[in-house]
């Protein structure tokens, strides 16, 4: 028997004292500013993704762009002391505090995933705009993710969610491509994402010796997930734990499936299948460590995603047509005309490759234009949504379907 599954209101009342502070602050109106307005950046989250976007902020300084680490957030002192020092921007503990800062325009958000979506939440309603990191939501927070969506419209703020091959041109030309007839009506497409490393090694444990107290915040941390004792791998290596991530789905494939998604035009599946494991690690990490989603689209589409992180042998991006198939590599894309179709293979040179560079440019310019970034909330919601789809049907291991018109999904 299916049963829809309906994400209970999450309680925040375990979190810190003062951390409902940021309720009490009013959204700002939108910015109206200059090219040439400094905006200053307010980084929750400094760890190993935080790291690498305050070295690029600090280089689009460099390069002469308007912007400045005017403040820098983390529940662990070290990290944040580091941090600190170099940006000279001022600390925080916790989030709630960094939005209060009159010095922060917009915020990056690289905290673990279970935080991403009450942090959104707190910065669009203190008038902040946001460079979320992927996933938009961890992989139980359905509502969340909704939620999310609604509050961005309301507040009027710019959000880029940072799946930052969106800043490369060829899916948007490879969608216009679409749209104009070019592989006929799309009928399948795959992709996948494939790598030798887990993520327990990937995430060091910066002091094996640490220990809840006033220089690491447990309780912060956990949110609102399960309570839990706390011990330094779930601390710093939280990727591999379902209580704080969701595996390949919603850390990996936002990469492959956002352009897709984008390409296709599509939006919410009729049914998502999986299926997966932990196949070669396993040790004391929960999620798998290989992956696969077959999605089906009221459209007539299906896409295909598949990952495993014991092997690099990859598989092309493809999107195959009644008339024709696509595919790309570094510099074009191909299509391949179907051997009852006459016409000859199409090469369109793509325009502008990925750069993260370009991709936080593009943010910036957005906060002072209010126009739509290149990985808005509209695109993230149904990734999203379809992936959290993906992780709930492995666990359960059952077809997930989507109910439309109740917005739920249903198992």
């Amino acid at each position: 028997m299916s049963r829809t599954l309906k994400i209970p209101a999450v309680s925040r009342r375990r979190f810190l004292a003062g951390v409902g502070a940021a309720a009490a602050l009013s959204a700002n109106p939108p910015r109206s500013s200059s090219a040439n307005d400094r905006i200053g950046i307010g980084v929750i989250g400094c760890g190993g993704r935080g790291g690498s976007h305050i070295h690029y902020l600090k280089q689009l300084k460099e390069e002469g762009e308007a912007v400045e680490i005017t403040a820098v957030c983390d529940v662990y002192r070290s990290r944040l002391q580091k941090a600190e020092s170099e940006t000279g921007a001022k600390g925080y503990m916790l989030h709630q505090e960094l939005l209060q800062d009159p010095h922060v325009d917009a915020v990056l958000i690289a905290s673990p995933d279970h935080w991403h979506g009450y942090q959104l939440l707190d910065a669009v309603q203190a008038g902040k705009d946001a460079y979320i990191e992927k996933p938009l939501t961890h992989w139980r927070q359905v509502e969340l993710t909704r939620r999310m969506t609604d509050a961005v419209r309301e507040a009027k703020r710019i959000v880029q969610v940072g799946v930052q091959c969106m800043s490369s041109n060829a899916w948007r030309q490879a969608a216009r491509l679409i749209q104009e007839g070019a592989i006929g009506k799309p009928l399948q497409a795959q992709a996948g994402y494939f790598r030798n490393g887990d993520w327990g090694e990937r995430m060091p444990i910066d002091d094996p010796d640490a220990a809840p107290g006033d220089d690491l915040l447990w309780e912060a941390f956990l949110g609102d997930c399960p309570k839990r004792a706390f011990s330094v791998s779930r601390f710093f290596q939280w990727r591999m734990y379902w209580d704080y991530a969701g595996g390949p789905s919603t850390d990996l494939f936002p990469h492959t499936f956002t352009p897709l998604v984008r390409m296709l035009g599509v939006t919410y599946p009729e049914a998502v299948a999986a299926s997966g494991g932990r196949f070669l690690y396993n040790h004391e990490r929960e999620v798998p460590d290989a992956f696969n989603m077959m999605m089906d689209y009221p459209e007539g589409v299906s896409i295909v995603l598949t990952c495993t992180l014991g092997n690099d042998y990859g598989v092309p991006m493809v999107i195959r047509g009644s008339e024709g198939t696509m595919t790309f590599n570094e510099d074009n894309i191909f299509i391949t005309p179907q051997p009852n179709v006459d016409r000859p293979q199409k090469v369109d040179p793509i325009q502008r490759k990925e750069s993260q560079l370009d991709f936080w440019r593009n943010f910036l310019a957005c906060c002072r234009s209010r126009e739509e970034p290149w990985a808005p909330m509209t695109l993230a919601q149904p990734v999203q949504t379809t992936l959290q789809m993906g992780v709930m049907a492995l666990r359960e291991r059952k077809v997930a379907r989507f109910n439309r018109k109740q917005s739920k999904i249903v198992l």
